[in-house]
């Protein structure tokens, strides 16, 4: 594993950067108190070509490779870990699975607004019985004849806790739902999982309250309900019975820029701290200059680049077409606790300045918690990679 940035790398990672720190930053208590999505800023990063990194130029995107993505969220999570995992959700569930799994005519109609930020994306996939067992779905999706000698799918469920479902711009969810059961030849039932397209709007399909959430208020987090939902047959994402091995895949992708969130989470914790540690001052000198603080700090850093070299690798691995499950699971582990380790950390180091909520550390410690939880929890990565090592977990 090579893990020197390129150029052009490394110059994205500045400029995003340069945005998070001009754009982002200053408004971003504004927007956490209001607990509400800056649309505004989502455009900006629409035109900065954010939402296209990892997709080809014929889909509108930037042929960038997905490593690019990870630097992108990096860098924004470092002061807004909402926004970061607006564009993480959105690119890496929203919009991958149309690319990766659309037929042209699905491409052709939802991809340039989505890869552009002037659309937003959701997976719809945990349920309140389905959050870490997916294959516990109760989503329904029948099919049944429709107008014009047509058929359609007619959904029936819910699901929970599904970011960027419910803002302005949201366009379409893909509903994970059961089709069909297949048995196997022990005898025992398997049920039948699919990926289907729902357009924002339709009938039946509806949206609940916004979450009152511990973190991430800017996030767009939403219950969502569908009631003899009524799409196209054409609305089928991917292969008929594929959808559980198609969302397994994306999420160990996404757990990757996941970890990149998270590791950038950690670095804005480490940056506050180590700022008010040299300009804070007691008995005389900067706090930083005692040795129980830096050494702190010194733990923190290496927390940092510890989590970074996971998700460099499992990037690296993936890029290079060779497993990534264990490794993306391994990111994901370490780069979580990091972030919380550290947020925990940068608090302490602040004092009380650390518990007020427009210090970026209180933000942080409030929003990291959920790193252990989303996308898989840490019992979830701890089962992969007992998996991996051979063992029955």
């Amino acid at each position: 594993m090579n893990t020197e940035l390129t150029d052009e790398q490394r110059k994205l990672s500045d400029t995003v950067r340069e945005f998070a720190d001009t754009v982002v930053a200053p408004a971003a208590y504004q927007y956490d108190t209001e607990r509400r999505l800056p649309l505004d800023i989502i455009r900006e990063m629409g035109d900065l070509g954010l939402f296209g990194l990892p997709f080809p130029v014929e889909h509108g995107g930037q042929g960038k490779d997905y490593l690019s993505l990870c630097l992108a969220v990096e860098a924004l999570a470092r002061v807004d870990q909402s926004i970061a995992v607006t564009l993480e959700a959105g690119v890496g569930l929203g919009i991958m699975p149309i690319v990766r799994h659309g037929t042209a005519e699905q491409r052709e109609r939802w991809l340039p607004d989505l890869v552009t930020g002037r659309a937003l994306a959701a997976f719809g996939l945990t349920e309140a019985e389905a959050g870490s067992d997916a294959g516990a779905t109760r989503t329904t999706a029948r099919h049944e004849p429709g107008p014009d000698g047509g058929s359609v799918w007619v959904i029936d469920g819910s699901k929970q806790f599904i970011t960027n479902s419910g803002t302005p711009i949201t366009s379409v969810v893909t509903v994970t739902a059961v089709t069909g059961q297949e048995t196997r030849a022990d005898g025992t039932v398997k049920k039948e999982l699919s990926s289907i397209l729902v357009p924002a709007g339709t009938k039946g399909f509806t949206v609940g309250p916004s979450y009152d959430k511990v973190g991430w208020h800017t996030s767009d987090t939403h219950p969502l309900t569908f009631d003899d939902v009524r799409v196209p047959a054409e609305n089928l994402l991917g292969e008929l019975g594929r959808g559980y091995a198609n969302f397994l895949h994306a999420l160990d992708e996404g757990r990757i820029a996941f970890a990149a969130l998270a590791t950038g989470a950690a670095q804005g914790c480490l940056e506050e701290a180590l700022r008010y540690a040299r300009t804070r001052n007691v008995f005389g000198r900067d706090i930083g200059s005692h040795q129980h603080i830096a050494f702190t700090l010194s733990r923190m850093a290496a927390r940092v680049h510890q989590a970074r070299l996971c998700y460099y690798d499992a990037a690296s691995r993936l890029a290079n077409d060779v497993p990534f499950k264990v490794e993306a699971s391994i990111a994901k582990l370490v780069s979580s606790e990091a972030a919380m380790a550290n947020a925990r950390d940068a608090a302490q180091i602040f004092g009380g300045y650390g518990f007020l909520n427009e210090n970026p550390v209180a933000r942080h410690y409030r929003d990291s918690k959920v790193l252990e939880i989303g996308e898989g929890t840490t019992e979830v990565q701890l089962m992969i990679i007992a998996r991996g090592l051979g063992l029955e977990a």
